[in-house]
């Protein structure tokens, strides 16, 4: 029997349940191609070495493995970003989260806003942050060591001036205080039927346990302490938890209380305005932290 063509392979790997774009990704990945060289050269007969690699990656796409962590990248808010299984494969409904921060950091009305991305995990949302607001100084931190090494990686392949930081979201920051705040933290429940598929991405990344909440419980019960008058704190959440976590706020002492759709049209990002002094306001500046 002769060599696997490029149409046969790709076959192959659909009868395996993979979605074609998927299959057609990971092949011209093994092939250091492109998928329109594939379409042109679907009768081509692969390498038997090329074709034992992609045979072996798309059964582990098959076993619910992300397509990001077999090819080593994802494409995220126009960044091409390196992701590996220490950090969440990360997804497109994500940058709503970056888009409302993008949104906000015109109003600090100051040069350099001092942001911090807590959990940042590969860096995606720190990083979109700062190419597309440059004059903003952004800190982004994590408490697992493998993952800000990879964020790290990512901005100095990506040529990004962002800050590192370890520890558990606010304790990785003592002392500073932020114009603005975001976070993309664990927020699936424990008994969430949907948490098994994702067996492959970090847990702790990905629940905190319980009701999915006791994450976002921490942010916004440390937030006060780290944030400026007229600051906002933007968090992602599960599609049902907009109205838990704008409660949260609310108790915390936010104001304006806001939540943003994702691509699906549910509430995904929820945010508040910490002012807690009734006249004026104090943004902040690098100088300030």
């Amino acid at each position: 029997m002769g060599a696997r063509t490029v149409a046969e392979a790709l076959a192959a790997a659909r009868g395996l349940g993979l979605d074609p774009l998927d299959a057609q990704l990971l092949l011209a990945h093994q092939l250091g191609r492109d998928r329109a060289w594939l379409l042109a050269h679907d009768g081509d007969p692969l390498a038997a070495d090329v074709l034992a690699r992609f045979d072996a990656e798309a059964k582990r796409r098959a076993d619910g493995v992300p397509l990001a962590y077999l090819t080593g990248r994802r494409e995220f808010h126009g960044l091409e970003l390196q992701v590996d299984p220490a950090v969440l494969d990360p997804r497109p409904d994500t940058e709503t989260l970056v888009d409302w921060a993008l949104e906000l950091l015109p109003s600090t009305g100051v040069e350099r806003p001092a942001v911090v991305d807590l959990g940042t995990g590969s860096g995606a949302v720190a990083l979109a942050i700062a190419h597309r607001c440059p004059g903003a100084h952004v800190t982004a931190t994590d408490l697992s060591a493998a993952a800000l090494e990879t964020a790290r990686a990512n901005a100095r392949r990506l040529g990004l001036a962002v800050s590192f930081a370890s520890g558990s979201w606010w304790s990785a920051v003592p002392g500073s205080r932020f114009a603005l705040a975001v976070s993309n933290p664990p927020y699936i429940a424990a008994d969430d039927p949907h948490l098994p598929a994702l067996r492959h991405e970090p847990l702790m990344a990905l629940t905190p346990g319980g009701d999915g909440l006791d994450a976002i419980r921490a942010i916004v019960a440390g937030a006060p302490g780290h944030l400026l008058a007229g600051a906002w704190l933007l968090l992602e959440h599960g599609w049902d938890q907009a109205d838990a976590v704008q409660a949260l706020l609310r108790e915390a002492g936010f104001r304006d209380l806001q939540s943003r759709r994702d691509l699906a049209g549910h509430a995904r990002c929820s945010g508040g305005l910490w002012l807690p002094e009734p006249n004026g306001r104090r943004l902040a500046t690098t100088d300030e932290k």
